[in-house]
Parts: structure tokens; sequence; C-alpha cells
């Protein structure tokens, strides 16, 4: 499977917002993966459903994707984009992002997530683990959604925003 920035290749608006997206979610990966190694129960589950519940919205806004973005669409391309969220399959672009939502996501890596509870307990070199676990599932969970917002951009030519 191609990269999000194999994707975006030969368009320098995509490319550059996929480098603003990539950076966010590294900052939010690294921030999940200190509050992986923190051995209580269940604080890493919450830390990265909040940094999710942000972090998604963060994403689509970059692309022009977020539900308010495209309710300023005019109806036809509003269509399209429609059309090819439908095509790309993604549960999260152009929707509002709530605990549920957050939840089915997680679900998708939810392997990873139980073997991270249960090497939190390993003093150190389980703690360790877990971190690199809570990162890599945040990456994994961000990095497809860059891969969904270009594919919906691209199917359906949609003008990124102006970059603030």
């Amino acid at each position: 499977m191609p990269t999000s920035l194999q994707l975006a290749a030969g368009d320098p608006d995509l490319l550059a917002a996929v480098q603003r997206a990539r950076k966010m979610l590294n900052r939010r990966a690294l921030a999940g993966a200190a509050a992986s190694a923190v051995p209580l129960p269940g604080i890493d589950w919450l830390v990265d459903a909040a940094l999710l519940s942000k972090l998604i919205p963060a994403i689509s806004e970059e692309f022009g994707l977020t539900p308010q973005q495209l309710d300023r669409l005019p109806a036809r391309k509003r269509e399209q984009v429609e059309k090819a969220v439908g095509v790309v399959g993604s549960m999260v672009v152009g929707r509002f992002i709530t605990r549920d939502l957050v939840i089915r996501l997680a679900a998708s890596v939810g392997k990873r997530m139980t073997v991270k509870q249960a090497t939190k307990y390993v003093p150190l070199a389980g703690q360790a683990i877990s971190a690199l676990i809570g990162y890599t599932a945040i990456r994994y969970l961000g990095e497809q959604h860059i891969i969904d917002c270009i594919q919906v951009c691209k199917s359906a030519h949609l003008q990124l925003p102006p970059h603030r």
C-alpha cells in the first residue's frame, strides 16, 4: 500500500497538507506513547481517545474535509465528496468525531491495545514496549486517515483550503 507522501506526489498542495498533518500526528503519537508508559490501568485508553478525538478533525481540516468545511461547498461538489468518501470507505472523513466513533476506530487496532495493557505491568521493558505500541497504534490510525483524506480529495477533485 502506498504511503501518504507517495499518494500526494506531484501535487504540491497535497504534499504540504500531508507534511503538516504528519507533523501533528507525530506530536500527538509521542504524547500517546508517554501516557502508555504510565503504569496506571486505563489512563492510556483515555489519553488515546482524547488524542484521536482532536487529531482526526485536525487532519481533516488540513484537507478541507471537516463537516463545517463541507457544508460551505456547493451542493454538487459536496455530493462528489460524499461519493468519494463512500468509495474510500472511511468512517471518519467528513463526520463529527464522537466517543463512539473513536471507540470503533480504536477497535480496529484493538489487539495491539490489549497487548499494550498487558505489557505495561512488566517493569521498565514492559513500559517501553507499551509506549512503543501506543505510539505505533496512533501513528497507524493517523496515517490511515491521512491516506483516506488524500484519496477523497483526489477522487472528488477537491481544492484544498488555504493554509492558515
